[in-house]
């Protein structure tokens, strides 16, 4: 059993989760601020982010492999469908059943939160397909960072903050912006990596675009305006004056700056890529503890 299992696992990413469910608790930490805060709210928006999250990437697992960008001469996880554990037919039979326990868990949310929840599911499903697959997946087109931005930002943040009592107070925007920006960093840093596989492969993202070394200064640029996004929130009250904990995290992005600042390439880059990830878990856990002092 856990031989046919272990495929699937590996496509899921367990580590890319936490960018999902992070903004999730810091929503909750806010509603519970605010006095608003409900276990079964935040138990089953926890469980549509990573459901969405999994979907993601088994879309982009099976598109990459799909479209030839997953090659041997990739860095990075190994990758189900390209490599021959999962069959393509058998990838996408997966990618709904993800998608259909996501949307009954999303009808919850929709039923004690309000009809509107629906539309903000049924736009971020359509965002986790059009990432890597359709026509003209934007991921190709260089709308990645900002898509990530957006859905892990102001959707997952905000989303989740209006699901505990229809309210999108301050606090949540500005949270959301830091959350939005962090997990962009992850993506600037991961395309950094593929610079070299994507552009072979015809996947024009951002960092093809414009380059490595505009794409390394653009990482350090989005992690910085993230702090300041905290210190300049902080200052004028737009979030909880204890919310300057996450500031604390700020000297961890040092081992992923150095090596994306020091010309590093390929497999020299992951230690960049999980940092990040891990930066984006820790600040959003400070978030969560300034929040509820």
């Amino acid at each position: 059993m856990m031989d046919r299992l272990r495929p699937w696992l590996v496509a899921a990413r367990p580590a890319t989760l936490w960018a999902s469910v992070t903004p999730v608790v810091v929503a909750a930490a806010l509603a519970a601020a605010d006095d608003v805060w409900r276990g079964d709210v935040f138990a089953v928006l926890l469980a549509v982010a990573a459901l969405l999250q999994v979907a993601v990437n088994y879309a982009n697992d099976l598109e990459d492999a799909v479209r030839g960008v997953d090659t041997a001469t990739r860095t990075g996880p190994l990758r189900a469908v390209a490599s021959g554990l999962i069959a393509p037919a058998t990838m996408r039979v997966g990618i709904v059943v993800i998608i259909a326990m996501a949307a009954v868990a999303g009808l919850y949310i929709a039923w004690v939160s309000g009809a509107e929840m629906l539309l903000i599911g049924v736009v971020a499903v359509a965002a986790a397909l059009g990432y890597s697959g359709g026509p003209r997946p934007y991921a190709s087109l260089g709308l990645g960072e900002v898509s990530v931005f957006v859905f892990f930002g102001p959707v997952a943040t905000v989303g989740s903050r209006y699901a505990f009592d229809r309210t999108a107070p301050e606090d949540a925007w500005v949270a959301s912006v830091v959350m939005g920006l962090l997990a962009t960093a992850i993506l600037v840093a991961n395309n950094l990596r593929d610079i070299p596989t994507d552009a072979a492969s015809g996947k024009r993202t951002l960092a093809v675009r414009i380059g490595a070394g505009a794409t390394r200064r653009l990482y350090l640029a989005v992690v910085a305006l993230a702090f300041g996004t905290v210190a300049v929130g902080t200052a004028t009250g737009w979030l909880p004056p204890w919310s300057a904990l996450a500031l604390g995290a700020a000297p961890l992005v040092l081992p992923a700056a150095r090596a994306v600042t020091s010309g590093a390439t390929g497999a020299r880059l992951v230690p960049a890529l999980v940092g990040t990830a891990r930066l984006m878990a820790i600040t959003g856990a400070l978030l969560a503890v300034g929040a509820l002092v």
